[in-house]
């Protein structure tokens, strides 16, 4: 049984006083359902998450109390790709029609603060500051970037082009576009990657309904169907962040496992892709994620990136909306605002960052500590 989303709906990203997490996630769940053209009511099944910003099932409270079986999802900065593959797999098993995946956060100010224990770490992990995931991102960039040969200036390229999208981009957090050079010479957090280039904690909310594709046409004249959602944990031997050590002999990431899944259980090539979303917690993670998806090969996103094919108007546009570079990253939201604006492009109401030329097949990719990823393949 396919799926297919016939609402969306999204709460801006970036700092909202006064604001709780979970009434910017209610916004963005009437939203989708006025879109559909449905009540809440009509729901029957429904999943969710964030970290910060509370239960997502305690929504019920202002959405209506209608006994709606309503699943709660925590899986890192992968939460709302996760709770988006739980709804599917509840209408794909005949368990609901009609479903919705909602995901918020509301994130304090400042860096991620998680607790060691909690990922099975003894305490000397954070007293030695290997918790703070700055220090991992730099050293992975650094190490890739050595071993394909892409020049530094490739990681200030992404950033340019990520907040070129977010000024586009109306609900997008950081709307102010930068210079390569004004890039480079921001504050150095951890080498080689400067302060823009890493995205922030921030707040937010996306909404999606879902129902079985047979039935999207009551819904919609502009359905977008789910061809997959696939979700994988990480290897022995993977490379990933809150790991005490590494293996001698290296495997695939989850990212590759999920990727690969996705386009085999959507029937497409990763060639067949015109407009992607991938996780960028820090430009080096975009360049990264490019390859181990199977949209290029390792080392040829210095070329890509360099020539524009990336950029909106390119032959593989990333990261349209700007991305987690420009929206910031509220963990329980992110992985759906990449689903909402590839459900735009495939629509064609992006508005100014439309891709051109009509396009019919979008990949997502979000990935979360300590080792998780999902992938997902829209098609119209």
């Amino acid at each position: 049984m396919r799926v297919a989303i016939v609402g969306i709906g999204i709460h801006p990203f970036g700092r909202h006083d006064g604001v709780s997490g979970r009434r910017q996630g209610a916004r963005a769940a009437r939203e989708a359902l006025r879109d559909a053209g449905l009540e809440w009511s009509d729901i029957e099944f429904a999943s969710g998450g964030s970290r910060d910003g509370g239960d997502a099932d305690s929504l019920v409270a202002d959405l209506g109390l209608t006994g709606v079986p309503f699943v709660n999802v925590w899986n890192g900065c992968a939460t709302g790709g996760s709770a988006l593959t739980t709804t599917v797999n509840a209408i794909e098993a005949g368990a609901a029609d009609v479903g919705m995946v909602i995901g918020f956060d509301k994130h304090p100010r400042g860096a991620f603060d998680p607790d060691p224990g909690s990922l099975g770490l003894g305490p000397w992990y954070g007293e030695t500051g290997l918790m703070v995931t700055t220090q991992f991102f730099g050293m992975k960039a650094q190490r890739y970037l050595h071993d394909h040969g892409i020049p530094r200036e490739t990681l200030a390229k992404v950033s340019v082009k990520a907040f070129r999208n977010g000024s586009l981009n109306p609900n997008a957090w950081r709307r102010k576009p930068f210079s390569e050079e004004e890039v480079l010479a921001s504050r150095m957090v951890n080498h080689p990657l400067t302060q823009y280039m890493f995205c922030s904690p921030g707040e937010g909310a996306v909404a999606l309904v879902l129902c079985r594709a047979d039935q999207a046409s009551r819904y919609t004249s502009r359905p977008v169907y789910l061809r997959a959602a696939e979700l994988r944990t990480r290897r022995f031997g993977s490379f990933e962040v809150f790991s005490p050590w590494i293996a001698t002999e290296r495997a695939g990431s989850p990212s590759e496992d999920a990727a690969r899944a996705a386009f085999e259980a959507a029937g497409i090539a990763p060639g067949d892709v015109d407009v992607a979303q991938l996780q960028d917690t820090e430009s080096g993670a975009e360049i990264i994620h490019m390859a181990e998806c199977g949209l290029c090969e390792h080392g040829a996103q210095a070329d890509l990136i360099a020539r524009g094919e990336t950029a909106i108007g390119g032959s593989l546009p990333v990261n349209t909306d700007g991305g987690c570079l420009a929206n910031g990253e509220p963990i329980g939201a992110s992985g759906l605002r990449q689903v909402y604006e590839n459900v735009l492009q495939l629509r064609g109401a992006a508005g100014s960052r439309q891709v051109a030329d009509a396009p019919r097949v979008g990949f997502t990719h979000v990935y979360g500590s300590p080792g998780v990823s999902a992938c997902t393949v829209v098609t119209t």
